[in-house]
């Protein structure tokens, strides 16, 4: 029986116009901007100031305390200057602006054999390497590998379902670069005593799972899950339930019920800063869409303005009305493509209408699509009619926090209401009243 969760929808996969595109590598042409938050938690502090020299994998920020990842150059240059950059959530981050000099010089890399290091030593240099969740969170990776009981974890789950539409570029990283997924999980797993690793692929992509499952083959406690194909399987707490039967709510952690999360690319990440010593500054992002022309992915430094990428991609064949940064369901619109890439920028969508745009809401049919898809098992309908009147405590005991937005309520709705808009506000309020009650 395949591994699956209950809710859930089946939207347009549009996987095919990128998927068997390999992997390009693209060198910024323009400055790079550097937001000193690229994570949760404390933004980064500046280690460089304006007219600094800098080299590829040079810190230039160093962590802001202990829930907080350092960031590092991408390119060589020179500091022009740090001031405010708009970034693709729409906010207004501090932001370490250099001069790329196209010459691409690097510091020297210390590599490291993993079985030569304490548990200690791997830790510090996941941390110093500034690699945290890049499936779009953000989540320092130094700290998740760090509970309290490390004893009592007992799953390390590698994410490579890849639930949202059109993306793609955890399905590259996974058909190029497979064996440094296995040895980033082997790092991982190798840090906590009873645990065993899971390599996590839906079912549509079974060329991924029987390589994954070829390399996994008599590995010690590592095996490949195969996932039912549905949106949001991907999702941290659905595929925890998916794979382990176990649950988790808003108050708790993953390793509250025993388990560790980290997406493909943060496990090959992990290899990389131990085993290469590499820090984390360039990744994969997905450029697709029916407005570009040459729909690809692409291994981008980390900064790179998102203008150069629709440029490296043929541009647009026909002006968008809609672009989004990460997936269709969860991702964020953008105004403008003039916001850096950033560790959490996945992938970069260009569509020429804006299907969302052009439905008008219209009233509730009390239909209970959005009861049945949620994965959360809650009532959006009523929900987004309380956070809409304002009432963030009632929203809240009705368990409204412990919605995931991952937008199957709006995406099945046949009244196109926009549950989820009013959801994430409520959800957003009701949790600041929680956090002012304590």
């Amino acid at each position: 029986m395949r591994l699956t969760f209950k809710g859930g929808v089946h939207p347009f996969e549009g996987k095919e116009m990128s998927k068997d595109c390999p992997v390009e590598k693209y060198l910024p042409k323009a400055d790079l901007a550097y937001p000193l938050s690229q994570h949760i938690g404390a933004p980064a502090k500046p280690v460089v100031a304006k007219g600094d020299h800098v080299l590829a994998g040079q810190m230039i920020a160093e962590a802001g305390g202990f829930v907080s990842a350092p960031v590092h150059a991408s390119v060589s240059g020179t500091v022009k200057c740090i001031e405010k950059r708009l970034t693709a959530t729409g906010s207004m981050v501090d932001s370490i602006i250099v001069e790329n000099d196209g010459l691409y010089e690097e510091v020297e890399f210390h590599p490291a054999d993993p079985a030569s290091l304490t548990r200690e030593e791997i830790i510090g240099r996941i941390r110093d390497g500034g690699v945290v969740g890049l499936g779009g969170a953000g989540f320092p990776t130094h700290v998740k590998l760090s509970p309290k009981e490390p004893d009592k974890i007992e799953y390390i789950l590698v994410n490579g379902a890849e639930c949202e539409p059109y993306l793609t570029s955890d399905y590259r990283r996974m058909m190029d670069q497979p064996e440094k997924v296995v040895e980033g999980l082997k790092i991982v797993v190798g840090l906590f005593p009873n645990a065993k690793g899971c390599i996590c692929i839906e079912d549509n992509k079974p060329d991924c799972i029987a390589r994954m499952k070829e390399l996994a083959a008599g590995v010690p406690n590592i095996e490949v899950k195969e996932l039912m194909t549905k949106y949001p399987q991907g999702g941290e707490r659905t595929l925890i339930y998916a794979v382990t039967g176990r649950e988790i709510n808003s108050s708790m952690l993953p390793a509250d019920a025993g388990c560790i999360v980290d997406n493909v690319a943060t496990a090959i990440a992990i290899h990389e800063a131990i085993t290469l010593g590499k820090p984390l500054f360039e990744r994969v992002v997905t450029v697709t869409g029916d407005a570009i022309k040459n729909p690809g992915n692409f291994k981008v430094k980390n900064g790179t303005n998102a203008a150069e990428l629709v440029e490296a991609a043929g541009g647009f064949k026909s002006q968008p009305e809609k672009v989004i940064s990460g997936g269709p369901m969860m991702g964020m619109a953008l105004s403008t493509l003039d916001v850096p890439c950033a560790k959490t920028f996945s992938s970069l969508l260009c569509f020429t209408k804006d299907e969302v745009a052009a439905c008008e809401p219209s009233n509730c049919i009390r239909c209970g699509r959005c009861i049945s898809v949620c994965p959360a098992g809650l009532m959006p309908t009523k929900l987004s009619e309380i956070a809409d009147h304002g009432d963030f405590a009632l929203f809240d005991e009705l368990n409204g926090c412990e919605c995931v937005e991952c937008g199957c309520c709006s995406y099945i709705c046949p009244a196109k209401r926009r549950l989820t808009q009013s959801m994430k506000t409520g959800r957003r309020e009701a949790m600041a009243l929680r956090r002012k009650k304590k």
